[in-house]
Order: structure tokens, then C-alpha cells, then sequence
């Protein structure tokens, strides 16, 4: 028998639980379970996923270059803060990612894709009904997702996937307002209709103007932040 081999299967196990591990902490990050700023503790996070500390600190490692954790010398791991001007420049590529989607859609979207991006719509209308705004969160990060899939493009796929994530904390104080998940709910429901209408131009438009209305929230917000804080007076 090869003696490697036990190495190699140990090997292999370690860096598969270390992935689960890495999405399950991803995971309660993008659905604000650890907020910014947040301290992560390897020793509590191991014992709460039943897993040995290893598993815990690669993931930790594979998230920091992610962008989703920052590791700070002598002080441990925390949930990354993206300063507000990072933010805008990402929704900025996002808008002009989005608006090449929404026209590629509007000309090659499947009926079965369209039955599943407004049966998505659907579900974020309930929440909205039902003032749920942690479930609208994450229908709304997996709409967006979705249709970025659907378009058929790997490299923009990826490339999406990181930068959003990295702006997930700031959407999610957008959708902390009922009022403004009913407008983002029909910003939806126009660019649902417009990829249907097969308008290529107006699909695009309706995505990139999605995001740049998202853009404007954020900085309202910002705006608004700054101006609560003690101090700020």
C-alpha cells in the first residue's frame, strides 16, 4: 500500500471541511449574522460547528483574501468594514456589468429562466407582505445572481460573485427600509419585464439603473450615518 496515501485522503478531508466551514462563515456574513467591525473567535466557531480549529483558520485565511474578513496582528479576525468610497467605485463596475446582462438576457433568456427569475420576484413579494427583510435579502442577492448565471459567462460570473459579496453590508442597510424594499421590489419587476419584452436596451438600462439607484441610497445613508453620530452636531 502506498503510505502517502493516508496522508493524502487526511489531506483532502482537511481542505473539503475547510471549504464548508468557509461558506457556512460566508454565508452568516452575507445574511448579517456577523455585522462589520465584528470580532470572529476561532475557538467559539469550532466548537459551535463541531469541527477542529484548523478547518476554522484556513477558512479564515481563504475569506481574508476574499475580501469578506480582515486579520489585524495581536488582535485577532473581524468582519471587513469596506470603506464608503470602495463601495461606490464597486457599484460603478457592477452598473456596467449589469447592463451588458440585462441586454444579453433580453435576447437569450429561456422561458424556464424566465418562469424562475419571476417566481424569485414572487417570493421577494411576500416578504415584502410580510416585512421580512432577512429573507428579502437573501432572494434578493440570489435574483441578481441568478440572472448574472444566466447569461452565460464565467468570467463575469466570478468576477461578480467577489465584488458582491464585498458590498452585501452596505445592501443590506438599503433593505433595512420597508418603504425601500417595495421600490427595489418594482425596480425588479421592470427589469423582469423588460428582459421578457426581448428590448435589449431597455433591459440593460433598467439593470444599470438598478444599481445606480443603489449607488445613490448608499451614499443617502452614508449621508445620514454621518450625520447621528455623536459628535457630528
Amino acid at each position: 500500500m502506498n503510505v502517502a496515501l493516508p496522508a493524502a485522503i487526511a489531506l483532502l478531508q482537511s481542505s473539503t471541511l475547510a471549504t464548508l466551514v468557509q461558506k457556512e462563515i460566508e454565508r452568516a456574513i452575507l445574511v448579517g449574522e456577523y455585522p462589520p467591525g465584528a470580532k470572529l473567535l476561532e475557538a467559539a466557531l469550532a466548537k459551535k460547528m463541531g469541527v477542529s480549529r484548523g478547518p476554522v483558520r484556513e477558512a479564515f485565511r481563504m475569506l481574508d483574501e476574499a475580501g469578506l474578513l480582515r486579520t489585524e496582528k495581536n488582535r485577532g479576525v473581524f468582519v471587513r468594514d469596506i470603506p464608503i468610497d470602495e463601495a461606490l467605485e464597486i457599484f460603478d463596475f457592477r452598473a456596467a456589468m449589469d447592463d451588458w446582462v440585462g441586454r444579453r438576457l433580453a435576447v437569450s433568456i429561456s422561458g424556464e429562466q424566465l418562469r424562475e427569475i419571476r417566481a424569485l420576484v414572487s417570493e421577494m413579494e411576500q416578504a415584502v407582505k410580510m416585512q421580512d427583510a432577512h429573507q428579502y435579502h437573501v432572494l434578493n442577492l440570489k435574483f441578481h445572481e441568478r440572472m448574472v448565471e444566466m447569461s452565460g459567462n464565467r468570467k463575469l460570473t466570478d468576477t461578480y460573485r467577489k465584488l458582491i459579496k464585498e458590498l452585501s453590508l452596505f445592501r443590506r442597510q438599503n433593505l433595512s427600509d420597508g418603504v425601500l424594499m417595495r421600490t427595489f421590489l418594482n425596480e425588479h419587476k421592470q427589469i423582469v419585464k423588460a428582459i421578457a419584452s426581448g428590448d435589449a436596451p431597455a433591459a440593460g438600462r433598467a439593470m444599470f439603473n438598478h444599481v445606480m439607484l443603489s449607488k445613490q441610497r448608499t451614499i443617502d445613508n452614508d449621508l445620514r450615518q454621518r450625520a447621528d453620530a455623536p459628535g457630528s452636531g
